[in-house]
């Protein structure tokens, strides 16, 4: 009975997704040519905010457990797991202080109103998987680029959702050449359940009345051992998350 409701919901709630992606797209563009970065940041939080209201037709739920003190003064990388593409508007709203921008495929960076041209112009870096050398000069100069600005970069290091929620092992490269590049960044770990119960039956429709959690823990410093922090940021994250059942 639930996927049979699914489906008049999935489709009110698409039309009403992009319409948001249309209505943002030329308020991101005014923002950002006639009033600069800040504007342009705030137009980005207020659509992903947008975005995840609409997912609430669904009956989705959000929460994020956040009881660190994160300073927004230094770099960060926030570090999560990967379940779906509901996992992007929280962290932009939640997270907006801290000016999240992302690692992104480079699929992502045309087409797509809102989202492509803030992957353009917002700061994130569009990456071709195929071409190892270009994605990591990219995300090389993002690691520059949250050293120098104080903002914060986002990464997948399991490079690809998990389709049942089970945790896949990281990839290690791309966030040793943002450690590398930002060493005064602090890790922030996320550990994100639920989010691919939105995707359960496929790509339509969408799965209904779930709850999605991000639990942020505490942040790490960058000690100088790398393949240590890298390993404890893995088992913080992984720990949290709650098996499929």
């Amino acid at each position: 009975m639930q996927k049979v409701l699914a489906f008049p919901l999935s489709a009110l709630y698409l039309i009403l997704f992009g319409l948001t992606l249309l209505l943002f797209h030329p308020i991101q563009w005014v923002c950002f040519n006639w009033f600069g970065y800040n504007a342009h940041r705030m137009s980005v939080a207020l659509l992903n905010l947008t975005l995840l209201r609409c997912t609430h037709i669904l009956g989705t739920r959000y929460t994020i457990k956040n009881l660190q003190d994160i300073p927004t003064d230094r770099p960060a990388i926030i570090v999560l797991n990967h379940q779906s593409m509901h996992d992007i508007p929280p962290i932009i709203w939640f997270m907006r202080k801290h000016h999240p921008k992302f690692v992104s495929k480079k699929e992502l960076g045309k087409g797509i109103p809102s989202v492509s041209y803030n992957l353009r112009h917002g700061g994130s870096v569009l990456i071709n998987r195929k071409d190892s050398r270009q994605s990591l000069t990219e995300i090389a100069k993002l690691g520059s680029y949250i050293e120098k600005h104080k903002r914060s970069a986002v990464i997948f290091p399991e490079g690809t959702r998990s389709k049942t929620g089970q945790p896949k092992k990281f990839h290690l490269t791309g966030l040793k050449v943002l450690l590398k590049k930002a060493p005064s960044a602090i890790i922030i770990p996320i550990s994100i359940n639920n989010s691919w119960k939105m995707l359960k039956y496929g790509k339509f429709p969408y799965g209904l009345c779930n709850h999605i959690t991000f639990d942020v823990h505490k942040p790490l410093q960058n000690n100088g051992d790398v393949e240590l922090l890298i390993e404890k940021v893995e088992k913080t994250i992984t720990q949290a998350i709650i098996p499929s059942a």
